[in-house]
Order: structure tokens, then sequence, then C-alpha cells
């Protein structure tokens, strides 16, 4: 088997061959742009060996934050043909060419672990960073609250594009005036391990919704049929909050608003627990209904600083039960599907995150396991975008950003 050593390198050349000169590309092909909580994790991959690069991918993120302190999903630095919707279709007016929707929330985690691995030369750019940071934060708040949880309006936002989820909202959703268009993502992989086209119609129709809204946030909140409290949002929104108050506290910053709203989120965060799945499960806020899904979202939770036992075994059993976990999905629920896309496929990325927690929690036994089955998985199958978890094998794209950086950071470490 392939060492520890060959592998860090081969990640290292990933993060080089996709750096686009500030930006890190997700994938070759497939993620031709600068993708938002994409790009914080590959900040976290060149960390390991290059600080003042780790840096500038950051930067360059918060480069293109709107004027009312949002931070879109993608940002279109180059015009590539091969990638739909581009920034025609989303028709945003940001300082650079973007999407009008956010991702989590996870740049200010990111920062924070950027800045700790040398805190004196990173001093100067977390506080450059500090105060848009907390705009993003304070945008957040603002707007996409419901009983303290963070809510989505595009299933892209959350990152977890197809997951079950979001089957009840989109399925009220009539898009069959959405027109015609061409997807790209079809031609650079497998169209089994994508979204549907009744997915994409739905994406595409809110896509136009927010376009003919100019993207004000007053007019889709009254508008939009897609309004969902998510435990990827509000777990990672939660996490940010903690890290810029730590943040803040070290600059010498009034961090009393921070902390209100971690209470706030804190308080938000079990409106999420769904009593009979046993589990932290998304709501439509429009219709009141639970989604019904265990994801690897749900699991977030010790990321976000909250403790839940109940979790916890259900994750002991999940990590027994299956070979590569934690799969995006419940193999027990009837939506399952092992290779599509955020339906059943494990993703090292969100691992990743679910690592970072348990260890902060204390559940050191818990960390450690899926940290090894991670580097396991990664050093079977490769960089993938994601896995079968059921088999391991690579689905999605190849060679991919954060899987390279995932190994770097955390799953490849000694």
């Amino acid at each position: 088997m392939t060492s520890n050593t060959a592998i860090s390198e081969q990640a290292r050349e990933i993060l080089i061959t996709n750096d686009r000169g500030g930006y890190t590309v997700p994938t070759a092909g497939l993620y031709p742009y600068q993708w938002n909580w994409d790009s914080a994790v590959a900040a976290l991959g060149f960390a390991q060996f290059d600080v003042d690069r780790a840096w500038v991918e950051i930067e360059t993120l918060f480069k293109g934050q709107w004027a009312d302190g949002m931070v879109p999903h993608i940002l279109f630095h180059k015009s590539d043909p091969g990638y739909f919707p581009g920034p025609d279709v989303w028709g945003c007016e940001g300082p650079i060419p973007s999407s009008g929707i956010i991702q989590p929330p996870i740049a200010a985690t990111m920062a924070r672990f950027v800045w700790e691995q040398d805190k004196g030369v990173g001093r100067e750019r977390l506080a450059a960073l500090y105060p848009k940071m907390v705009k993003w934060h304070n945008w957040i708040m603002r707007w996409r609250l419901h009983r303290g949880a963070v809510c989505t309006t595009h299933p892209w936002e959350t990152g977890r594009d197809n997951a079950p989820d979001w089957d009840n909202t989109m399925a009220r959703m009539d898009a069959s005036d959405v027109g015609e268009y061409t997807r790209r993502d079809t031609a650079h992989v497998n169209s089994d391990d994508r979204p549907t086209k009744y997915d994409y119609d739905r994406y595409i129709k809110l896509v136009q919704m927010g376009r003919r809204l100019n993207w004000d946030q007053a007019a889709m909140l009254a508008e939009s049929p897609f309004r969902v409290a998510d435990p990827t949002m509000t777990f990672t929104t939660l996490r940010a909050a903690r890290d810029l108050q730590v943040i803040g506290e070290a600059l010498g910053e009034d961090t009393s608003g921070i902390a209100a709203s971690i209470e706030l989120l804190v308080t938000g965060a079990e409106t999420l627990w769904n009593e009979e799945l046993g589990g932290y499960d998304s709501r439509d806020v429009l219709s009141g209904e639970w989604a019904g899904c265990l994801s690897n979202a749900s699991y977030l939770c010790w990321f976000a600083g909250v403790e839940n036992a109940k979790m916890l075994a259900r994750l002991r059993d999940v990590m027994t039960r299956v070979p590569y976990p934690v799969p995006s999905n419940d193999p027990n629920a009837e939506s399952f599907d092992a290779r599509r896309y955020w339906r059943g496929p494990t993703w090292a990325v969100v691992n990743l995150l679910i690592g970072i927690g348990l260890e902060d929690m204390g559940h050191k036994t818990e960390a450690k396991a899926l940290a090894d089955k991670t580097a396991g998985l990664i050093k079977e199958h490769g960089f993938a975008e994601y896995f079968d978890p059921m088999n391991g094998k690579a689905a999605g794209g190849g060679t991919f950003t954060w899987t390279a950086a995932v190994w770097l950071a955390w799953a490849g470490r000694d």
C-alpha cells in the first residue's frame, strides 16, 4: 500500500494543480470557479505547508463580498462556457461576478485554524478579515433565522444539493415554465452520480426567481416557496459564531453581539431535534413539516458545540454498520442511493467537520476512528469528490481539492 508520505505529496500536488492564482477550483472541468466552503477547506489544506497561500485563499473569497455583507457561494473569476449556470444566468452585481446565494459559513472557522498555525504571522491578516467575517455573520442572522435556526433558500446553499431533506418542499414547486437549458455537469461525470433533471429544474426555477427579484432578500423572503431550517446551516453558523468570538476576544474587539447570537443559535439548534426521528432534522418553515431525514449533517452537532448522547449512539451504530462512513443519508431510508451525490455517498469533507467536533467535545475515540476510516477510504480509492459508503468506490469528480485538504489537515495526520 502507498505510504502516507507519498499520499501527502499527492495531496499537496492536487492543491497546487487546482490553484488558479489566488483561489483554488474544486476540480478542473466539473467545477471551474471558486466555491465558498470548498475554498475555506482548501485554505486549511494549504495551511499545512504554505500558510501565506492559505491566507490568500480566504482573502480572495472575501473580495467577492457584497456591500450588504453576503459572501456568495460561487465567484466567477474567469468565464468558462463548460459550467452552467454561469454569471449570465445569475445576473448578480457584486464586486466579482457571482451567484446570488451563500454556502455553509465555515470560512471563520478555517481562518481560526490557519491563524493557529502561526499566530504571530497571521494576526494582522486575521484582523483585516475579522470585520468582513462578522459582517457576513450578521447578514445571516438578519435574513436567515427562523426560531433561531438558520434557513436555506436554495438546496445549493447547504452544499447538500439533492439531499432528501428538500424532497417534500421541492415537490410543491411548479417548475413547468423553467424553459430549456443545457446542463454541463453530466458531461464531466456519470449522470448516475448527479442530481436528476426533476431536481435541476427546481434549482434553476429558484435562480430565475432570485434574478427576477434582483436578489432582494426581503422580496425573496416574501415570495420564495423554498425556506428550510437546516442542520448544515445552523450548526456551521453556530460554530462560526463561536470561532468569531474567540478571534474577536484575541483581537481586543467587543464580542457581546456575537455572544448574543450564539445564545440564540443554541436555542435554534434544538428546534431541529425531531423526536420521532431521533435525530437532528430539516424542517420546512412554510409548511411546518419535518423532512424525516437523518443525514451526515445531523452529526455536525458536536462541530457546533452541541452535545447529544442519542446522536453519539447513532454515530457509533452507523460506524459499525456502514463499511465506509459517514453516509450522507440513512442506509435504511427508502431514499438512500449509494452513488447519487447527497442521497447516500460518504463525503470526506463532512467527516472532517464531524471529526473536528467530536475531538473538540472530548469524544477522542470516535474522532480517531472516523479519521482512520476516512484515511483508509482515501488510501484505497483516491482523492474523489465523494464515495460509495458500501464499497468505497470513488464517485463524482476526481483529484478533488477538499478531499486532498482533508487528508493533509486531518485524516492523514500522524
